[in-house]
C-alpha cells in the first residue's frame, strides 16, 4: 500500500476506531480518547470530566476489554475492524495500481493508526490533494463531523496544506442500497430457515442531538425505507431499530435489544438482523448483535437468530467504495 515514489493525490479511508489491545490500560486509553470527544458527549464539561475520570474509566475498560476479547483477531493481534479497514485500503490501492498519482491509506478516528499520522505520511508522498473517506453511510456529528474536526486539527499547524475533499454520506445511494440488499438476500439464502422478521439495526445517538438538528435519524429511516422497498418487505417484516445505548440520556428508539426481546416474547421464532450503518464488522456487530442480542432473543423464547455480515472488504463492498472514490476524484484524475 505504501509507495516509495511520490503521488499527487491521497485517499484516506477513515473508520471509527479500535483499542491497541484488550488489556485494561489499552482499553482505558481508547475509551478516554473516544469519550472525551466533544462531538460524542455534548454535556457540561466539568461534570463530564468528573463522571468520565472518577466513575466510568475506573470500571468500563475492564468490561469492554472482555467484550473485545470475545471477537479479537488473535492471529494478527488486533480488532476485526482494524483487520477489515486495512484490507479495504489495500484492495482500493490495488484498484488504482495503474495510476501512480494516487496513494491510498487508512486511519482510525480514535486509536491507531491515527488521522494525523496518516495525513503526515500522505503529505510526505507529495499529496497536494487528499480525499477523506469517512466510512459512515449516514451522517452524524458524532462520527462524520468528528472526522472533519480531527483532519482540521491535524492540519492546523501545517504551513503548506493540501486541498481537501470529503466523500459525502451515501445513505440513499443506489449502489449502497443494492449492495446491502444483495448481501442480505445472499446471507438469508444460505440459511436452512426463513426469518419472520428482519431488523435493520443502526448505532443510536442521544435524541437531544436530533432535536438540535442532526440529520442522522432521518437518514437511517431513509436507508431502512429504501432497503425495505428493494427487499419487497412490509414494515412489519423489516423494522428499524437503534442499538448501543450509553448513559442515562434518552436515545433514539425503538431500541434493538428491547425489540429483539419483545419479538421473541410475542412468538417470533426466527429473526435476522442487518446493520446498514456499519461498513465493517466490529464490536457492535460481532459482539453486541451476533452475541448479546442473539442471547437475548433465545432467552426470551426465540429459536433461530442470524446476524448478517457487513459489506466489509467483500467484492460488492469494494465496488461500492471504489465507485464513491472514483466519483469524488472526478476532476482530479
Amino acid at each position: 500500500m505504501d509507495r516509495k515514489d511520490s503521488a499527487g493525490i491521497g485517499v484516506l479511508l477513515v473508520n471509527l476506531g479500535t483499542p491497541d489491545a484488550t488489556d485494561y490500560w489499552s482499553m482505558r486509553r481508547y475509551l478516554k480518547e473516544f469519550l472525551s470527544d466533544l462531538r460524542v458527549i455534548e454535556t457540561n464539561r466539568v461534570l463530564w470530566w468528573f463522571a468520565l475520570n472518577c466513575v466510568i474509566l475506573p470500571v468500563r475498560p475492564a468490561r469492554k476489554g472482555r467484550d473485545y476479547d470475545k471477537i479479537w483477531n488473535r492471529e494478527r493481534k488486533e480488532s476485526p475492524l482494524k483487520t477489515i479497514t486495512r484490507a479495504q485500503a489495500e484492495k482500493l490501492a490495488a484498484h488504482f495500481t495503474g495510476d501512480r498519482r494516487i496513494a491510498v491509506d487508512w486511519a482510525m478516528r480514535y486509536g491507531n493508526p491515527s488521522i494525523p499520522s496518516r495525513l503526515e505520511v500522505l503529505q510526505k508522498k507529495s499529496c497536494e490533494r487528499i480525499l477523506i473517506v469517512p466510512l459512515y453511510p449516514q451522517y452524524a456529528a458524532a462520527t462524520t463531523a468528528s472526522v472533519a474536526d480531527k483532519v482540521s486539527e491535524a492540519l492546523a499547524k501545517v504551513r503548506r496544506q493540501p486541498t481537501l475533499r470529503f466523500v459525502p454520506p451515501y445513505f440513499d445511494e443506489a449502489a449502497y442500497i443494492e449492495a446491502v440488499a444483495s448481501s442480505v438476500e445472499e446471507d438469508l439464502a444460505k440459511l436452512s430457515w426463513k426469518p419472520e422478521v428482519v431488523l435493520a439495526s443502526f448505532h443510536g445517538i442521544p435524541a437531544e442531538y436530533v432535536r438540535k438538528g442532526d440529520p442522522y435519524e432521518s437518514q437511517c429511516a431513509e436507508t431502512a425505507r429504501l432497503l425495505r422497498e428493494r427487499l419487497k418487505l412490509d414494515e412489519g417484516k423489516f423494522r428499524l431499530t437503534f442499538q448501543s445505548r450509553f448513559g442515562r440520556a434518552e436515545w433514539l428508539k425503538p431500541a434493538t435489544d428491547e425489540t429483539v426481546r419483545a419479538l421473541a416474547q410475542s412468538g417470533v421464532k426466527n429473526l435476522a438482523v442487518v446493520t446498514p450503518g456499519f461498513s465493517a464488522d466490529c464490536l457492535e456487530t460481532l459482539e453486541e448483535i451476533a452475541g448479546e442480542n442473539a442471547e437475548i432473543f433465545r432467552h426470551a423464547g426465540g429459536e433461530r437468530f442470524a446476524a448478517i455480515s457487513c459489506l466489509n472488504d467483500s467484492e460488492r463492498g469494494m465496488r461500492l467504495i471504489q465507485g464513491l472514490v472514483e466519483r469524488e476524484l472526478a476532476g482530479w484524475i
